[in-house]
Parts: C-alpha cells; sequence; structure tokens
C-alpha cells in the first residue's frame, strides 16, 4: 500500500513540456504520414534530444526499424502507438519494486509494517531538498497521515531555519538542534519523539553533500545507524533528489551519490520547468534505482508518485 496516490491530471499538467518536446514534435513528425527510415532516424534524434538517453532511444528505435521492415508498422501513427508501447514496457509490471531495498516500489513510498515509516532524504545542495521534504510532508498529511519532520542539515544553519518555517506553516511539529550540532544526535532524538507519539511518518532531512565530501557521509552513515538501533529496519526509505532540469548530469549525479548513501528511491523534481522529462527513462535504464516521487509544480501540494503507464501517457498528450 502506498503512502501517495496519484492523480493523472496533475502529471499531464505538470509535463506540459515533455509533451511538447516529445508528443508534439513527434506528432507534427509522423501523423498522416508512411513511415520510412528517413523518419526513423529523426525519431532517433527527438528521443535523444529529450534526455531519454542514447541507449534506450537507440533500443527503441531499433525495434520500431524491425517491425517497419517486417511490414507490421508501416504509418506514423503507428509509430506513435508503438513507441508508447515499448517505452511502459520497460518498466516491469507492477513498478520496480523488486529494485533497491526500500519498503515501496515504483508507485510512491509504502507503509513499514510496524510505525513510523523513515525516510532519510539526501542529495546535494540545490536541488530542493528541503523543499522536497516539506511537499511530502504536506501530501502525507493531506492524505490522513502524522508526520514528523527532523532537521538533520545542521551543516546550512539556513536549512534549519527553512524547515522550521514549513513546519508552522504546514502545522507539522518538527525536532532541531541548534546550528552545527549533530546530525545524529537529532536523528536520535527525533526517533525518540516519533515512538513516542506514535506518528505514522518520520521525515528527515539531511545536509546536501556530494559522494566525494567525506566527512558528511560519514555523517550520512551515523544517522542510518541511529535510526537502524531505534526503529526496525529504519530508514526504509532512503530518497536521493535530483533536479530534473540538469538533464544527463542527473543520471551522473545519482550513479555517484547512490553507491555511498544507499539511496533505495528517486524523488524528480521541477519536471515542470523542463522539456527533459525523458530523463526518468534514461534514469530506468541506466540504475537499478527506482525513481518513486515526482515533481510537477512549485506547489507544496505539487508531488506526484511515479506512475510508468500515466507517465508515458502524459509524456505523449496533446
Amino acid at each position: 500500500m502506498s503512502l501517495f496516490r496519484s492523480a493523472l491530471d496533475a502529471i499531464k499538467k505538470g509535463l506540459q513540456k515533455t509533451a511538447e518536446a516529445i508528443g508534439g514534435q513527434l506528432r507534427s513528425l509522423l501523423l498522416g504520414k508512411s513511415l520510412s527510415e528517413e523518419l526513423i532516424d529523426q525519431i532517433e534524434s527527438r528521443l535523444i534530444a529529450a534526455d531519454v538517453g542514447v541507449k534506450a532511444a537507440r533500443e527503441l528505435v531499433d525495434g520500431l526499424r524491425q517491425e517497419f521492415r517486417s511490414g507490421k508498422v508501416a504509418r506514423g501513427e503507428d509509430a506513435l502507438e508503438y513507441l508508447k508501447r515499448s517505452l511502459k514496457a520497460r518498466w516491469p509490471q507492477g513498478g520496480d519494486a523488486g529494485a533497491g531495498t526500500g519498503v515501496g516500489g515504483s508507485g510512491g513510498i509504502a507503509v513499514a509494517p510496524q510505525k513510523p515509516t523513515v525516510v532519510l532524504v539526501v542529495g546535494v545542495n540545490g536541488v530542493g531538498k528541503t523543499t522536497s521534504v516539506a511537499k511530502i510532508a504536506k501530501n502525507l498529511k493531506d492524505g490522513g497521515r502524522s508526520v514528523l519532520l527532523a532537521a538533520a542539515d545542521t551543516f546550512r544553519a539556513g536549512a534549519v531555519a527553512q524547515l522550521t518555517v514549513w513546519s508552522d506553516r504546514l502545522g507539522i511539529e518538527i525536532v532541531k538542534g541548534k546550528a552545527g550540532a549533530d546530525p545524529a544526535a537529532v536523528a536520535f532524538d527525533a526517533a525518540d519523539a516519533a515512538i513516542a507519539r506514535g506518528v505514522d511518518v518520520l521525515l528527515v532531512d539531511t545536509a546536501g553533500r556530494l559522494h566525494t565530501q567525506d566527512n558528511l557521509m560519514r555523517e550520512l552513515t551515523k544517522i542510518r545507524n541511529v535510526l537502524a538501533k531505534k526503529i526496525p529496519g529504519a530508514p526504509h526509505e532512503v530518497l536521493l533528489v535530483l533536479d530534473a532540469t540538469s538533464g544527463q548530469n542527473a543520471v551522473q549525479q545519482a550513479r555517484l551519490f547512490g553507491a555511498a548513501a544507499g539511496v533505495t528511491g528517486i524523488f524528480l523534481t521541477k519536471l515542470d520547468g523542463t522539456a527533459r522529462g525523458g530523463i526518468v527513462v534514461a534514469i530506468r535504464e541506466e540504475l537499478s534505482v527506482p525513481v518513486k516521487l515526482i515533481g510537477v509544480g512549485e506547489r507544496p501540494e505539487d508531488v506526484q508518485p511515479f506512475d510508468p503507464d500515466r507517465f508515458v501517457e502524459a509524456m505523449f498528450a496533446e
């Protein structure tokens, strides 16, 4: 059972730029035309431009070319339907539940067997990590879940203040320490509080860091260990926040960061601000970590669980 429910309209609205770049351009290229080798080459270029990734684009086009040469796909309209089916098929039926070690599949964050579900949120500075924590918290609260925030990003004083503002605005309690305090100690206190108060979800914000910052990575290990000792199976999810507008750089960032942090899922933000929504496909192809949440707007409520079928439909929406 997921902690989130998806809304197709919200996903379509958030992916308008991507739909124009992929669906719109491909419809303009293909509708009303007979398929040809030249058109198929142009399809590949359009897919790569939308950050689907060279590997995925080539495989999609190779499959389409085989269908065309065998006479199974002859019209541009048929090619569009083939691409949609093939993209959806790149995710196993039922999502990516087998990927990573988290409690949820690609359809958002699932409930841990016992309260609280502990979600550790990681990522580099500048991707909107603390705001993403607030978005997750609001959606959980709106869904009837009780939530506690832990401001374990004590490395950057502004992060604690920012999360406190969100806490006040959303009416969600927060556990925090002074600037420069031991983040593992904040996580310990937050875990104690979550158990005592019987909350459904404990959301832990952490310092923005790079895989090369050994001191911060060691702190992250300490936080994980503290949570594991206090709560069975914690952290149940380690969400890596990535900025979709960074395109292929997000894939590289996830590749370098994921192994060091024990990431179980990705929250891909700012999809509404880019035409490169195809990056979701590239992440699926090149990493073993599933996209679990997507940000489709600036408002706190603009977060959706990733649903492959709905996402592909939105990519091709008119």
